[in-house]
């Protein structure tokens, strides 16, 4: 169910795909920031919980980051954080990760690889989520 948009004091992006559900939460870093040298860096805090009867590991990640100018920067690499977490049934695992953009916005999305004790591999959407700076509103119109 992809709902949860607006919890607390941050968006939150929620997505659930065979039992996984995944959950984020972006943070503007202004003290990270540069805008007048077109450099905005964002953090983004991510859940993973397995609501299956199968224990899973997270092989693989896939990210597709879009920036305001429509660029595109797809990131692949084994795990997360340096990890490939094992999920028992009920467990869950969160990281904090970050990326910068030359944009004061853009999008990210994409994919888990994980695999089941007995080797079957699937995919688990990451629910595309928003990245806004404070400094995309100082626009003139």
């Amino acid at each position: 169910m992809d709902s949860g948009n607006n919890l607390g004091f941050y968006n939150m992006y929620v997505k659930t795909t065979h039992s996984i559900t995944v959950k984020v939460k972006p943070f503007y870093l202004d003290e990270q920031s540069t805008p007048d040298e077109d450099h905005y860096m964002w953090a983004y805090q991510v859940r993973i919980e397995n609501q299956g009867a199968e224990t899973v590991q997270l092989l693989n990640r896939h990210w597709k980051i879009t920036d305001a100018q429509g660029r595109v920067q797809e990131v692949r690499g084994a795990g997360v954080v340096g990890e490939q977490p094992i999920l028992q049934p009920g467990e869950a695992f969160e990281y904090t990760s970050g990326t910068p953009l030359p944009t004061p916005s853009g999008i990210m999305v994409g994919t888990y690889e994980m695999t089941t004790a007995s080797g079957q591999k699937f995919k688990v959407d990451i629910p595309a989520f928003s990245l806004d700076s404070p400094h995309e509103s100082a626009r003139i119109h």
